[in-house]
């Protein structure tokens, strides 16, 4: 599995080009994109900017001498690479299972071209076998929790190491959603967006026009 990881990692690091700002992805696949990202600004003399989407990839991203700006340093990000939790055929997306959702989706929405990278084990037909994350405030975030409780979501809080609610980079709580079949996505994700207390939620519906998917019989690229 950490060979495929590594290998959609390389390979996304080919569309990168001297000049870019490009948006580092967060997870065990996006750090192997990063790391060949590092390598060729210390071997080739690539010359980009980076925007990261979480306090661990900025960290792993300044390790390896690659020079970073915020997203309200940069006009826009000419790339993002980024890994996802499961993809449907028709290119929607549930992120966030490192919980770095919020900032990803922020990135995401100011880059000119966006690429997920990922096994193809991430690949579903619909929808739902993995967690659905929503990012909430803390102030009401029980009430958020009864109300999806009364939906049938089967919510369940995002726990940390000690058993605590976990809190985001942005200080916030992630409430996961275990929905066995997601037939709308489109749909489930305006009831999120209108709901008060949700900050975010972990479906990336419409984003990506290009995924690239590393198998048994080599690397493939997706293209809505």
């Amino acid at each position: 599995m950490e060979n495929l990881k590594k290998l959609v990692g390389i390979e996304a690091a080919k569309f990168v080009k001297s000049g870019m700002v490009v948006g580092l992805g967060t997870g065990s696949t996006a750090a192997f994109f990063v790391e060949e990202v590092g390598r060729r600004v210390r071997d080739e003399g690539l010359k980009i900017t980076g925007v990261t989407t979480s306090n661990v990839t900025s960290a792993q991203a300044a390790s390896l001498g690659i020079p970073l700006k915020s997203i309200d340093e940069v006009e826009h990000v000419d790339l993002t690479v980024d890994g996802a939790d499961e993809i449907d055929a028709a290119l929607n997306g549930i992120k966030g299972g490192g919980a770095a959702l919020l900032m990803e989706k922020i990135v995401a929405t100011y880059s000119l071209d966006y690429i997920w990278i990922v096994d193809e084990g991430k690949l579903s037909e619909k929808l739902g076998s993995f967690k659905v994350p929503v990012e909430v405030i803390p102030y009401g975030s029980e009430q958020i929790f009864r109300k999806f409780e009364r939906a049938g979501y089967l919510p369940t809080w995002r726990l940390s190491e000690n058993g605590e609610k976990l809190l985001t980079d942005m200080q916030h709580y992630i409430i996961d959603l275990h929905i066995a079949e997601i037939a709308e996505p489109e749909k489930l994700a305006r009831e999120l967006d209108l709901m008060v207390g949700v900050v975010e939620h972990g479906l990336f519906n419409g984003m990506v026009k290009k995924v690239i998917v590393a198998g048994d019989n080599g690397v493939r690229i997706l293209e809505r």
